[in-house]
């Protein structure tokens, strides 16, 4: 079975006025049923719930921000569900609702659970419709937005492609408005040059913005999902990059060799960490070789925080620099008495290492 993941974002959805594009949603469940038809299953991952929730309530003015988000989501949710279910029953599709938090992806029970009930739809023709719970999120572990989410789906549920609707066709060498800026049609490798020239300019309706899109995309290709970077205002826009993806503006991010899916867990598990792990030079030109390399003790130069057997650590060198994420092998007592000492077994094997 072809399996991909579309996500679309808030400024497709909505109209400038901030009102539902509803149109833009009825040809989203078009391509849907297209695919479908062809033997694609497909996973959506929808903003717009607090877009839409602005346009309904107008909350009083002693509302906090926060509050003001979660009313705009839980409203905004049930209107933005109906409309697509209605679409969908055109088509005589059904979907399904499934929100979650970052919380979920912490641990591998919670990430098997949620990949079993998404699997469990799929398997039933039923389209899951995924959003972030915001109503219930708390600020400091949301995800940076949609994108996260999408590029964490995809991996999980093994996605042959990830799609990533904004409304510009892709990224380009300066501003998209600026006649003399390219668009870059393929990215393979590092992505720190793209940052010259990235704006941090969020969208008008959502939280993230292309800086974020780049590092999500980079991430997830390198964990062997290619990603698409599209303009979703345009009609059809998924059923031709399937059809014929090098004759249509949009930048690609080439995918490398397919990782564990241990490993894509781990991709998408920053944030999760619970200490620092510092590595010196050889230890670092050492997992960046072309061997499959685990970090041994005798490379560890230093420890940041506190972790036990099977928690994640984020990986640096001594420049301050990230270089992955590893489930450890032990606690940091253990790594302790061998660090900087040869002959003990490594503290993150190959297996639970994914590095950036």
């Amino acid at each position: 079975m072809k399996r991909i993941c579309i996500k679309i974002g808030s400024n497709v959805l909505t109209k400038s006025t901030g009102q539902i594009d509803k149109q833009r949603i009825k040809n989203l469940v078009f391509q849907i049923s297209e695919l479908k038809k062809s033997g694609y299953q497909c996973i959506l991952v929808s903003s717009g719930a607090v877009a839409v929730g602005r346009s309904k309530i107008n909350l009083n003015q002693k509302t906090d921000t926060i509050s003001a988000r979660q009313v705009w989501s839980s409203v905004g949710q049930v209107e933005l569900l109906n409309i697509y279910s209605k679409y969908l029953k055109e088509h005589k599709l059904q979907c399904a609702q499934v929100l979650v938090t970052k919380q979920d992806f912490r641990t591998r029970e919670h990430y098997l659970n949620m990949k079993n009930c998404i699997s469990s739809l799929l398997s039933n023709d039923i389209l899951p419709v995924i959003n972030e719970n915001d109503a219930v999120s708390v600020t400091a572990l949301m995800f940076t937005d949609n994108d996260e989410l999408s590029g964490l789906i995809a991996s999980m549920m093994d996605c042959k492609a990830l799609y990533l609707l904004s409304n510009i066709n892709g990224i380009y060498t300066g501003n998209p408005e600026d006649p003399n800026a390219k668009l870059l049609r393929t990215i393979n490798g590092d992505i720190n040059r793209l940052k010259q020239y990235i704006t941090t300019k969020k969208s008008n309706f959502g939280r993230g913005g292309m800086l974020t899109k780049c590092s999500i995309a980079g991430r997830i290709a390198k964990s062997g999902i290619p990603v698409h970077i599209a303009n979703g205002s345009r009609d059809n826009i998924v059923l031709d990059l399937i059809a014929d993806h090098e004759n249509v503006d949009h930048t690609e991010f080439i995918a490398y060799k397919k990782a564990s899916t241990v490993k894509q867990w781990l991709a998408g598990s920053d944030g999760f960490e619970k200490a620092q792990v510092i590595i010196n030079q050889g230890a670092e030109e050492a997992l960046n070789s072309n061997n499959a390399t685990s970090l041994l003790p005798i490379g560890v130069s230093d420890i940041k925080g506190s972790f036990e057997k099977g928690d994640i650590v984020k990986i640096m060198n001594d420049k301050g620099q990230v270089l992955g994420l590893g489930k450890t092998s032990y606690s940091k007592a253990k790594a302790e008495l061998h660090m900087g000492k040869s002959g003990a077994r490594p503290l993150v094997h190959y297996d639970y290492l994914f590095l950036y």
